[in-house]
């Protein structure tokens, strides 16, 4: 940490922030005691994975993009799956469908464990880490390793492995895992649920800022069930698209503090959107399961969650839904049918969407007549929130201006939190500067 003054400026640096995934900066200007800018500076090199994957085959993508991610490979995968088979016009099995959203359950679960626990509870317990809270809470810490193990197990027996799953491909999957199999790890999930129906309780206890956000939500909603691995795009405004209008309706554009794009919906008229489990919870609590919805309403959650402070409670439902979800599909589960359905190359435009563990993840890919591809469109869930990060700090920290630079630190870093922002795999992500004048 290292202070300075600059042109009667008063400049913060923080040199990296924890328990995020990536490299970033955050820039912060007071005049006169107010706000002036508020800057979320996304440093990381650009990855280059849209420009790479033109001139593959039409059936390398669930296996390229899923190295974007190491926490949220699926995503990855199952949104270039849809876009892939649209564009060939092909339509998968109800099979092959239901074990997708399995597989999906798996990493909703590690996912949303990792976060809720390692990531997040220790700023509402007052912990720099999950190693100084393991100390005194052994048992809540003990419970979120033993969530994930969960997750990442099912991941394994369904995907091939637990990163970077092998077992997807173009079409459905290389092989259907048997129906022993998968009840090899029904206890797990068992003991999952409970957990994660204790893992509400536990988040429920913290304590909140009072602050909520008036941005339009956006998210996922299929015709039956919580939206997990696919559906129809809805927002709070009323608004209602398909996936296929999803690059018409939402725009990407350069920002010059930023290696990452920033999204706009509608061209931006009525101001940032967001997604992930704020937006989904707000669109789509009335398709919950009956234990999920039970337990967001005994954790004091209503029909909508604007404060995204509290989203740490929406990602513990989740974790009750996914676990419940994944329990009902291994119980149903025979293992008959093909592992996958021919998809033939043809020239064509794909479009495909699913809800990654921290929001709509959107794929789009222009192939020729020999299945090559010739455009791809990647619209992670980050970069869809850095605008309403932005408007976050920007309407928090006015009221942080008299905070030292420790406290004002934490403060932006848990605000920051929130979104569970994925930058990349790495470990460190914030680089704060506060200039005062």
């Amino acid at each position: 940490m290292t202070h300075k003054h600059k042109d009667g400026g008063h400049v913060l640096h923080v040199g990296t922030l924890a328990r995020v995934e990536g490299e970033g900066a955050m820039h912060i200007e007071y005049r006169d005691g107010e706000v002036a800018d508020v800057q979320l500076r996304i440093y990381e090199p650009p990855r280059f994975y849209e420009a790479f994957l033109r001139g593959r085959s039409y059936t390398e993508p669930p296996d390229i993009t899923a190295r974007i991610c190491g926490i949220c490979p699926v995503a990855y995968q199952m949104s270039s799956c849809w876009a892939i088979e649209d564009a060939c016009g092909v339509a998968v099995t109800p099979e092959i469908q239901a074990l997708r959203r399995l597989l999906y359950c798996g990493e909703w679960i590690e996912s949303h464990a990792l976060h809720v626990y390692l990531l997040h509870a220790p700023d509402f317990l007052g912990y720099d880490g999950a190693v100084e809270m393991a100390a005194d809470h052994p048992a809540v810490v003990e419970r979120g390793l033993r969530l994930k193990k969960a997750g990442n197990r099912l991941m394994e027996v369904v995907g091939g492995r637990s990163v970077h799953p092998v077992n997807v491909r173009i079409g459905g999957f290389y092989r259907f895992p048997s129906r022993e199999e998968l009840r090899g790890i029904r206890p797990d999930l068992e003991r999952a649920l409970e957990d994660s129906l204790e893992t509400v309780r536990l988040v429920a206890g913290f304590e909140f800022p009072d602050f909520e956000q008036p941005y339009e939500y956006l998210a996922l909603r299929p015709e039956t069930g919580y939206p997990i691995e696919s559906g129809s795009v809805v927002t709070t405004s009323g608004a209602s698209f398909d996936v296929r209008d999803f690059a018409t309706r939402i725009e990407e554009v350069h920002v010059a503090h930023s290696n990452a794009l920033h999204s706009r919906l509608d061209g931006g008229v009525r101001g940032p959107y967001s997604v992930g489990p704020l937006a989904r919870y707000t669109l789509n609590a009335d398709r919950l399961c009956p234990i999920a919805r039970e337990a967001a309403t005994a954790a004091g959650l209503g029909a909508t969650c604007r404060n995204p402070f509290r989203s740490i409670i929406v990602r513990a439902v989740e974790l009750v839904e996914a676990c419940h979800e994944a329990l009902r599909i291994i119980d149903g589960w025979t293992g008959d049918g093909d592992a996958s359905v021919p998809v033939p190359a043809r020239a064509g435009e794909g479009y495909g969407a699913s809800e990654a563990p921290r929001g709509v993840l959107f794929h789009r890919y222009v192939l020729d007549g020999s299945g090559i591809i010739q455009d791809a469109q990647i619209v992670p869930p980050t970069s869809q929130n850095q605008p309403s990060v932005e408007a976050d700090l920007r309407s928090m920290v006015g009221a942080w201006a008299d905070l030292d630079e420790h406290a004002l630190q934490h403060r932006c870093e848990h605000a920051i939190r929130n979104y569970d922002p994925c930058i990349s795999c790495a470990t460190h992500f914030l680089d704060l500067t506060v200039e005062r004048t």
